[in-house]
């Protein structure tokens, strides 16, 4: 079931979406291991401890969230913040070009793994 879901996300995408999805891989695989689980909705991103990130293309652009221990600063590609947890917050953004996916971009995906690998639960040093 998982391949039928993932093949879905893909077959809605254009080329561009779907360029857009395989940048956000492959940024990911630059950060670690991580599992992915296709749902009707969206595609998650799994760390060990938990879900850190999702994603799916729609036409020629890439929604998304992940999750952080922070709120961001305001910032075009991040379209709302909102408290998910005590200690997190959901960023929901949409990209629609590869450059948006740039070193800032990658450095809250690095975030967002952190808190896949449960970093948050840790106690403060």
């Amino acid at each position: 079931m998982s391949d039928a879901m993932l093949q879905q996300h893909m077959d809605r995408a254009t080329p561009a979406g779907r360029a857009l999805y395989d940048r956000l891989v492959h940024l990911l695989a630059e950060i670690g291991p991580y599992t992915v689980h296709p749902a009707k909705s969206t595609i998650t991103f799994k760390g060990v401890r938990r879900g850190f990130c999702g994603a799916h293309p729609v036409q020629d652009s890439l929604k998304g969230y992940f999750d952080l221990t922070r709120a961001l600063p305001p910032d075009a590609r991040v379209r709302s913040v909102s408290p998910y947890t005590r200690r997190l917050f959901v960023h929901h953004f949409r990209v629609v070009a590869l450059d948006e996916m740039d070193d800032t971009f990658h450095a809250w995906l690095r975030e967002a793994y952190a808190v896949g690998r449960g970093d948050h639960l840790l106690p403060a040093e």
